[in-house]
């Protein structure tokens, strides 16, 4: 088992920036893969930013991609989400989780999830 607690999430102005943080816990070996997913309201999840505990190039939405980082500190076991130059449309619950495929951007290769801290991007 895994467990995966998300914390950072807030109420922005756009432009603001928020960092989202995500300790693991529990079996993490094996689950080497860590991303970031948002689901807004009405609908469906959408694949943010990935990365891996050894390393490698982080991939990330073209939505977020030049606005968000994501990095991680391994001897923390946690993963972040740097957001900067926030939207209004990047108001979402965001969830972590850890999958064993590096860099999948497929919900269904995920096999743990947190859960979620809202973020909530106002205009």
């Amino acid at each position: 088992q895994v467990q995966l607690v998300e914390s950072g999430g807030g109420l922005v102005q756009a432009g603001g920036s928020l960092r989202l943080s995500c300790a693991a816990s529990g079996r993490t070996f094996g689950y080497g893969a860590m991303g970031w997913f948002r689901q807004a309201p009405g609908k469906g999840g959408e694949f943010v930013a990935a990365t891996g505990w050894s390393g490698g190039t982080p991939s990330y939405a073209d939505s977020v991609k030049g606005r968000f980082s994501i990095s991680r500190d391994n001897a923390k076991r946690t993963v972040y989400l740097q957001m900067n130059s926030l939207k209004p449309e990047d108001t979402a619950v965001y969830y972590c989780a850890a999958g064993r495929f590096y860099g999948s951007r497929r919900e269904d290769q995920y096999g743990y999830w947190g859960q979620g801290t809202q973020v909530t991007v106002s205009s």
